[in-house]
């Protein structure tokens, strides 16, 4: 009777310690999948950036084209104050949007002022994100998506923009456009680049 108990007790034993492995194991695989869900957000969120900031570059050039291929009405396009970084085009939530493109000066004739302000026009729409819709909701472009055009007077050199709201905070733009729109200003994303047309004469 008594080897029989001892090896009752053996066994009690490892039956204990195979159940107290198992929830240490389940413990940490409980970890690994918070883990794995935290980085899965992580990388959903820079995929986002990502996505925002090659929609942001594919505006930009649609932008600088429209503008290089109508330098007869240049001065059409310049809209946007430089050091206030209104108006703009695009998200028209909050104060500072240009409203409907319409050129009152710095065309050579009505036929490029109208193709500014047709061109214009189509790009607040693309901003808007019209290109592409989902349940009748404009879904084609970044987060608050705004573009802005400057002209500096002494240099005669084009400043074309594109702002947007980013997920993360990172850091200030340098170029003012649609600044203070975004809460703070580490959120706001912005690309650019500049134009500057060869004086001929």
């Amino acid at each position: 009777m008594l080897p029989t108990a001892a090896s009752d007790i053996g066994l009690g034993r490892e039956r204990g310690f195979s159940m107290l492995e198992v929830l240490v194991s389940i413990v940490i695989l409980v970890f690994g999948l918070l883990g794995l869900a935290g980085m899965q957000a992580v990388a959903h969120q820079a995929e986002l950036e990502s996505y925002q900031r090659a929609q942001a570059l594919i505006l930009l050039n649609d932008a600088v084209e429209r503008l290089t291929s109508n330098r007869r009405a240049s001065g059409c396009y310049t809209f946007t104050n430089a050091s206030s970084g209104t108006p703009y085009l695009g998200d028209a939530t909050q104060a500072g949007h240009l409203g409907t493109p319409n050129c009152s000066s710095g065309f050579a004739d009505s036929a490029t002022k109208e193709i500014a302000d047709n061109g214009l026009a189509e790009w607040d729409g693309l901003l808007k994100g019209t290109s592409e819709t989902k349940n009748a909701a404009a879904v084609g472009a970044m987060i608050g998506a705004r573009g802005c055009i400057s002209r500096d007077a002494a240099t005669g050199v084009y400043t074309v923009a594109v702002a947007w709201q980013g997920m993360t905070d990172t850091f200030t733009p340098v170029v003012n456009c649609a600044n203070g729109l975004y809460g703070t200003e580490t959120r706001r994303r912005v690309v650019w680049t500049t134009v500057r047309f060869a004086n001929l004469h």
